[in-house]
């Protein structure tokens, strides 16, 4: 039996089976009497400080193993814990009922499910997974049961699930979890985003997965093409043994190509960079033969504490990462905390829709001091290496002459204090906007460089919510109007002498890097896994061939138009690549 759903990480596995269904738990409805509600509001208050300190330590693990933008996704989780509506209800229904705080809470944690699953609003919708996860973890923790954890598997396994809360993916070890298929999602849900950052082959949106697996069934998954087999027979499983082995055979020649310049064969250069969240990263992206590092993701300082980091300590941080890279740029983007992604000691208020509200640089030009903290520490580490400063959701100049005048404060403050630091460090703007790529000729005035975030940018261009699996196929970065942003983007920066790089998922796309490197852009930053696969088809095709295909592909009337006719492009102008997929596949 074949099931056909959404490719969310590649690579191929073979293994039997687990059904990982999230435990539902029994809540009896017992009676207390009056002089035991004390006792049962100081059990949820303890309920919930324990859920609170798990989900502490869920993220300082994945902070750790993954970057911060993998832990953030618990922030809502915080949230929830600290919705005084929900706890105040439970306490007023507790008081009415007389009956045990877990029933109570139960029911109360239903209704708030039930009112949002009706809800038209798809941001709203989406909290149910988060309001249902903490809401299991706090009745565990009520009952005192013990929980069901990815973590305790014994064997090697491929994991079969409706979904996987960010929790249940946390625990996940690589060791024993082979691969997950899932019944819903999409291809940058985070359950797509985790299988990538924990390079396991993953498929998503499968609907009726869970129906037609049965636990210990065999399964070839491939996360490629999103196929999954159940109970292959003797010749599939030798088919799919072979593609396993010449894949992981490309990978090492890949990875053969480490030392080697990203130059075309008629000897155009440029940069292939990494994207990073935590210094301990370093490893992997010089292992993957990265010239840099294209994105510094900093709000990990911020994240998972109850107080903002200091000045010496965000310095410290940003100097072994300058240090370890010597001469090479590294691109450190100023705090994007906002949305989803506020900290608790700041106190915000929550926002109908935080990823169009007060976010990124709009929270840092209204926080100018703690703005500057960061900027100071920026600075200092320019005096140890190539450091460069980018400021994001940059929307027109004004915010860029703002943030770029809060930065030379910055600069006069250290000049005061006698510390040295690069009078000419370089800066960027992040083009993730709309509004900033229709005026960026205008931009492009200001600043050294821009980087284009295209997560972003297309899900703001397409109005597509890019963790919707119900439009995921709406999320396309060969879109005509992406293409057009992205070309308007390159030759504004060129035409003020400033380079142009990305640093969204499209920059690792293979195909889409041959348009990208024929619309001109200047340097590619992805994960590190992706570099080497990049790097090769830069390395085995015409500079010259490249503009071509860009430009017949902004020609083209739809995205899979553009998707078909860049494959078979790139496959003509690289047949070795086709003949290694060939020999994969069959």
């Amino acid at each position: 039996m074949d099931l056909k759903g959404i490719p969310a990480s590649p690579g191929i596995v073979i293994g039997r089976a687990f059904l990982f269904d999230a435990r539902r738990f029994i809540v009896p409805a017992k009676k207390i009497k009056e002089e035991d509600i004390p006792k049962e509001i100081a059990r949820l208050e303890e309920a919930l400080i324990k859920t609170r300190s798990e989900i502490f330590e869920i993220q300082k693990k994945i902070s750790k193993e993954m970057g911060y933008n993998h832990a953030e996704i618990f922030n809502a989780h915080l949230m929830v814990l600290e919705d005084r509506m929900l706890i105040e209800e439970v306490i007023e229904n507790l008081k009415k009922e007389r009956k045990c705080v877990e029933h109570v809470f139960a029911r109360v944690l239903e209704k708030y499910i039930n009112v949002f699953s009706k809800m038209d609003d798809e941001y709203l919708k989406e909290r149910i997974s988060d309001i249902d996860d903490v809401g299991k973890r706090v009745l565990k923790n009520l009952l005192g049961a013990k929980e069901k954890s990815l973590s305790e598997l014994k064997q090697k396994v491929i994991v079969v699930a409706y979904d996987l809360s960010p929790s249940d993916t946390a625990m996940m070890h690589k060791k024993n979890v082979m691969g997950f298929v899932t019944d819903i999602g999409g291809p940058t849900s985070h359950t797509a985003i985790m299988a990538k950052s924990l390079e396991i082959p993953a498929v998503v949106g499968l609907e009726k997965a869970t129906a037609k697996i049965k636990a210990g069934d065999m399964l070839i998954v491939d996360g490629g093409n999103g196929t999954i087999i159940v109970n292959p027979d003797a010749n599939m499983l030798k088919k799919y043994h072979a593609m396993q082995q010449k894949f992981s055979q490309f990978g090492k020649t890949l990875l053969g190509l480490r030392d080697e310049p990203a130059q075309t064969l008629d000897g155009h250069r440029v940069e292939t960079t990494a994207n990073i969240e935590l210094p301990e990263e370093i490893d992997s992206v010089i292992s993957h033969g990265a010239g840099g590092i294209g994105l510094y993701r900093t709000e990990y300082f911020y994240m998972n504490r109850r107080d903002l980091p200091t000045e010496d300590e965000q310095f410290e941080a940003y100097k072994k990462v300058v240090t370890r890279f010597k001469k090479s740029p590294v691109v450190a983007r100023t705090l994007d905390l906002g949305g989803d992604k506020f900290l608790s000691q700041l106190e915000v208020p929550h926002e109908m829709n935080p990823f169009l509200g007060w976010r990124a640089i709009r929270f840092c030009l209204a926080q100018p001091e703690i703005f500057k903290v960061q900027l100071r520490a920026i600075l200092r580490a320019s005096a140890f290496g190539n450091l460069k400063v980018m400021f994001p959701m940059i929307s027109g100049v004004q915010e860029l002459k703002q943030a770029i005048a809060i930065l030379e404060e910055a600069k006069e403050e250290l000049r005061v204090r006698k510390i040295k630091f690069n009078e000419d460090i370089k800066t960027g703007a992040m083009i993730e906007i709309p509004s900033a790529a229709l005026t960026c000729d205008l931009l492009a005035k200001e600043v050294d460089f821009f980087s284009i975030g295209t997560n972003d940018l297309i899900q703001y261009s397409l109005a597509v919510d890019r963790v919707n699996e119900k439009i995921a196929y709406l999320y396309k970065p060969t879109h005509p109007a992406v293409l057009r942003l992205i070309k308007n983007i390159i030759d504004s920066g060129h035409k003020e002498n400033i380079w142009v790089g990305m640093c969204g998922e499209m920059a690792g796309e293979t195909a889409f890097g041959l348009i990208l490197l024929g619309l001109g852009l200047d340097e590619f930053s992805m994960s590190p896994a992706a570099i080497p696969e990049i790097k090769y088809v830069i390395r085995n095709v015409r500079f010259e061939d490249a503009k071509e295909v860009a430009k017949k592909a902004l020609t083209l009337p739809t995205g899979e138009e553009v998707e078909e006719f860049v494959n078979k492009r790139l496959y003509e102008l690289i047949p070795k690549l086709k003949k290694i997929d060939n020999k994969i596949k069959t």
